[in-house]
């Protein structure tokens, strides 16, 4: 028997400074399993890698899919975490910036309520919001905060 794939994704971490303070542009996952839920739900922007497709163009058009925002400058790598679930997250830190108020994303299909054979249409992501890194530590997903790691150590000593 071959053993499955582990899934995998890939997102962008988008990162500016305001009032002298790194902030991160995190993405709240919609529908209803994650309605009532706020620390540790948040994520970077990010989506599945398809087989044989490259991460990097995985990340960049999540963040299009997931936030309508298109974005040229230098990906930075940020590396790989595994979340608990098993699934392994790659990620790359653009600073840009993003108007939360012009999220455009994709939407999926569920069953809901579950067992009532009601098919409803949700956002797959229904908020974006900028967090100083201190914030986004309690509001992003536990093994996604090692990116947030990881970019204040790349630019340690070269914001404002």
């Amino acid at each position: 028997m071959r053993a499955m794939p582990k899934p995998e994704s890939a997102g962008v971490l988008l990162w500016r400074v305001r009032d002298g303070r790194v902030e991160v542009l995190l993405v709240h996952p919609g529908g209803p399993f994650w309605a009532r839920k706020d620390l540790g739900a948040w994520s970077i922007p990010k989506g599945e890698v398809a087989p044989g497709e490259d991460a990097r163009a995985t990340a960049i058009r999540e963040l299009r899919e997931e936030t309508g925002a298109t974005v040229e400058g230098e990906l930075v790598p940020l590396g790989s975490v595994t979340q608990k679930a098993g699934k392994t997250v790659h990620a790359w830190a653009l600073e840009a910036d993003f108007d939360p108020a012009a999220l455009v994303c994709n939407t999926f299909e569920m069953e809901w309520p579950k067992g009532s054979g009601v098919k409803k249409t949700f956002p797959e992501v229904d908020r974006a919001e900028w967090f100083p890194l201190e914030a986004a530590r309690r509001k992003i997903n536990p093994a996604q905060a090692a990116f947030l790691d990881r970019l204040a150590g790349n630019l340690d000593g070269k914001t404002p």
